[in-house]
């Protein structure tokens, strides 16, 4: 089993503490500010789709699908952070429930392969020049170059053109720690661990993401 190298950066000792509130998720700042989530920032990203889907299945069984989605997501990320964090025996790795198993045994290959020193986990970032925060999955190497990585699951392969709300969320994440950390980002990595088919790799880079990241952002941060 692979066990993973943390580089601890004193310039992200710190949390942030959020709250829900009826425009959506806010963080606030050491110095007091409070700034929207990215994730809320984003949020109107393929909306109409998603109600038209909503309207299509009705609410009850949208309702069921998008719990059982959340819920597997969840325990996929933590799965991937306990991993990362060299936490996870084989032992327990083998007795996952089986759905959940064979999702990250179809991320693991990859992470294995290309996840390098690791910089955070789980990290709060946030940005004064852009007024927006943000909770990140993974900050490390990725083929040998400092990167943003996402970990996203879903019951089938994505369109890439349905997605790009995931890099640019990811942009964001390469901005935010950059401000804090004066450690220039330019790639970021999207995983998808898939029900169907093979784990779905995305890596890109940030300069094809900050226009339109900057356009949400001056509309709804």
């Amino acid at each position: 089993m692979r066990i993973f190298n943390h580089v601890k950066l004193p310039q992200l000792d710190f949390d942030l503490k959020a709250e829900t509130t009826d425009s959506g998720r806010l963080y606030a700042t050491p110095t007091g500010e409070k700034y929207k989530s990215i994730t809320t920032v984003l949020g109107n990203y393929n909306k109409q789709a998603i109600m038209e889907w909503r309207e299509r299945v009705g609410a009850e069984e949208a309702n069921k699908i998008s719990t059982k989605a959340a819920t597997r997501g969840t325990k996929v990320h933590k799965i991937c952070e306990d991993y990362i964090n060299n936490e996870i025996p084989e032992l327990k790795m083998q007795m996952m429930m089986p759905d959940l198993k064979e999702m990250f045994f179809k991320i693991k290959p990859i992470i294995d392969e290309k996840l390098g020193d690791v910089y955070s986990q789980e990290q709060a970032l946030y940005s004064h020049q852009l007024k927006i925060a943000g909770r990140v999955d993974l900050i490390g190497m990725w083929n040998g170059k400092l990167s943003v990585i996402d970990f996203k699951t879903s019951a089938k392969q994505k369109e890439e053109s349905y997605i790009q709300n995931y890099f640019m969320q990811c942009t964001a994440y390469a901005l935010m720690f950059s401000e804090l950390t004066g450690m220039w980002i330019d790639d970021i990595v999207v995983l998808i661990a898939t029900g169907e088919g093979e784990a779905q790799l995305f890596e890109r880079q940030i300069h094809d993401y900050c226009k339109p990241l900057m356009e949400y952002i001056d509309k709804y941060a």
